[in-house]
């Protein structure tokens, strides 16, 4: 995006919003937050951060951790992200609006654009820094009618509901019993949701006795403080590569030690992939149907040493099972002269195991490419409700809910 110097805050918010509807392709468009993002000054919200950065299609750091290496305590998120979730979130005039995750003020004050007058807007957080901040930010910018308030997100306000529409600005592994409480049937509610180490923005309906999603689209957020179900460890002695998975998973690290250290199996499709072709749809269809389903990241003196290269290196999908695992990769495919370069996908297996598991994951590689775009349903079900209620899937369990995971 041209930031060019001396350019206005309008002309530069313009550009921003020109720029996120250009490259987006997740098919989701709403005109009313398009022009929601082009009035709210994202600037004045971060008055520290000089208005070029404020501009830019990035996150910006509000609180950092103590914890050097810790992710921050808040962010200013990403523009994009910020404005495919306001689409999914689908806020009309007079809704009445819960946010999870206060941040800098700025996306309640789009909420609240949204809602106009006859609308209401509450957004809270666990950090009184946090929300005194964002208070200050509301005040400062015409938005004193928002509602800011300190507590744990998970307990809502129900002094203030029912809501029409709930919106998480934070990753959330479950979800609280007190949201179903609060919002209304047929309310909305959109969340950047945690399973088998992915993370993805799911936007829920509310029914009577379930949520059901009509959207899930890529997206990281910081994951919200108080639950505590994932978990990571190192597999090799260097420290370099790392699993993440849910607790009940059955994942020791210990048993995966010697693993990379034995002979590979490498099993290949025929799939490809361009050089900006998301094959996120894999990792999807994976924790769908495979319940050894975690992530893997691997540093690049990991790859020095030997590994076979994850398909991303920071984020891939794997299968674990006992002292085997298989993991994503890709390699560059032959290709004619002048031809755009594409990605063989196919699965890395290490241990006793490793083969099995990479023809597992490259099954899915196959089952995927024909229908790239296909999303599927998440179904959320209060955490009592019996196995004969739930629909079909992949059931995962967490202490307020039940998710199944459907294609």
């Amino acid at each position: 995006m041209n930031t060019t110097p001396g350019a206005s805050p309008k002309d530069l918010r313009n550009r921003l919003v020109d720029a996120i509807l250009e490259e987006d392709n997740s098919g989701l468009r709403d005109a009313r937050v398009e022009t929601a993002m082009r009035a709210v000054p994202r600037h004045a919200f971060l008055p520290d951060a000089p208005v070029e950065e404020a501009y830019a299609n990035k996150s910006v750091t509000i609180k950092e951790n103590p914890d050097e290496d810790a992710l921050p305590l808040s962010c200013a998120s990403q523009p994009d992200v910020v404005h495919f979730m306001l689409v999914q979130l689908a806020v009309r005039e007079g809704d009445n609006v819960f946010e999870i995750g206060a941040g800098t003020g700025y996306n309640a004050a789009l909420l609240k654009h949204l809602t106009g007058p006859s609308g209401q807007v509450t957004t809270c957080d666990i950090d009184p820094d946090v929300t005194a901040y964002a208070r200050r930010m509301l005040d400062a910018n015409g938005y004193g009618d928002v509602r800011v308030v300190t507590r744990d997100g998970a307990l809502g306000s129900p002094e203030f509901s029912p809501y029409d529409r709930m919106i998480a600005a934070v990753g959330m592994w479950d979800l609280p019993g007190a949201w179903w409480d609060q919002l209304a049937v047929g309310g909305r509610l959109v969340v950047p949701l945690r399973w088998r180490g992915l993370s993805r923005s799911v936007a829920f309906r509310r029914e009577k006795d379930r949520m059901r999603s009509d959207s899930v689209k890529m997206c990281g957020f910081l994951p919200v403080i108080g639950q505590d179900g994932e978990r990571n460890g190192y597999i090799d002695d260097d420290r370099l590569v790392r699993l993440y998975w849910d607790e009940d998973q059955s994942v020791a690290p210990e048993l995966l030690r010697d693993a990379l250290t034995q002979a590979k199996s490498v099993v290949w499709t025929d799939e490809t992939v361009g050089p900006v072709e998301s094959f996120d749809g894999v990792w999807l269809r994976l924790s769908a149907t495979e319940r050894a389903t975690c992530r893997i990241t691997a540093r690049p003196a990991a790859m020095e040493a030997g590994l076979h290269h994850p398909a991303s290196p920071a984020l891939s999908p794997a299968l674990v099972e006992g002292d085997s695992i298989a993991y994503l990769t890709l390699e560059r495919a032959a290709e004619n002269s002048g031809a755009e370069p594409r990605f063989r996908l196919g699965a890395v297996g290490y241990g006793p195991a490793g083969a099995d598991l990479a023809e597992r994951i490259c099954v899915q590689i196959r089952a995927w490419s024909p229908a790239r775009a296909v999303e599927p349903v998440v179904t959320a079900f209060p955490a009592d409700t019996p196995d004969s209620d739930l629909v079909d899937g992949a059931v995962i369990d967490r202490p307020s809910v039940r998710l199944v995971i459907t294609y």
